[in-house]
C-alpha cells in the first residue's frame, strides 16, 4: 500500500484503464496518488466496486487557528472517498468531477487518531452518480463524520 512516486496518468492513459483498474494500482501503490493525499496525511488503502476506504491520520498542520482539526481536512477525505466510489462503477473512459458535497462533522478527530473514510456508490448512471460517505476511527470505531456527495458524469 506504498505510494508510488512519478508523474500522474496522462489523458490518454487514463483512456486505456478502468477506473477501478486505476484505483486498484493507487491503491497497491503501482501508480501514484493524487499530490493532495500527501499534503494532507492520507492514502488509498481500499478499493471495491462501488466502495472506496482512504486511511489517514490529522496532524498539526491539518488544525484551524483553536488547535483541532480544520473542517477542510474532513470535507477534502469525504469529497475524495465518495467520488472515488462512484468512480469505480463508471463505464470505460467516461469522466467525473464532483457537483456538490455535504459534511456533518459528528464530533472532532483527536490528533494523531488515525481513521478510516469510506465512500460508497449509492447510484452510478450515464448523467451523475450520488454516494455517501463516513469517517471513523480505526481503533475505537467512532462516528466522526458522515457526507454526502453528486457527481457529474462527462462522457
Amino acid at each position: 500500500m506504498a505510494d508510488a512516486d512519478g508523474p500522474l496518468m496522462t489523458a490518454e492513459r487514463l483512456q486505456q484503464i478502468s477506473w477501478l483498474d486505476l484505483l486498484r494500482g493507487v491503491a497497491e501503490g503501482r501508480y501514484p496518488g493524487p499530490p493532495i493525499a500527501k499534503g494532507l496525511g492520507y492514502r488509498m488503502h481500499q478499493v471495491d466496486p462501488g466502495r472506496v476506504v482512504f486511511r489517514g491520520t490529522p496532524g498539526p498542520a491539518h488544525t484551524n487557528p483553536m488547535g483541532t482539526v480544520h473542517g477542510g481536512w474532513y470535507g477534502t477525505l469525504l469529497d475524495s472517498a465518495m467520488a472515488c466510489a462512484i468512480a469505480t462503477k463508471l463505464a470505460d473512459g467516461a469522466q467525473y468531477t464532483t457537483l456538490e458535497y455535504k459534511v456533518n462533522i459528528v464530533r472532532a478527530i483527536p490528533l494523531g487518531l488515525e481513521i478510516d473514510c469510506i465512500g460508497f456508490a449509492d447510484h452510478v448512471g450515464r448523467k451523475t452518480g450520488v454516494g455517501h460517505g463516513e469517517i471513523r476511527g480505526v481503533e475505537d470505531g467512532k462516528l466522526y463524520a458522515t457526507g454526502s456527495t453528486t457527481c457529474i458524469v462527462i462522457n
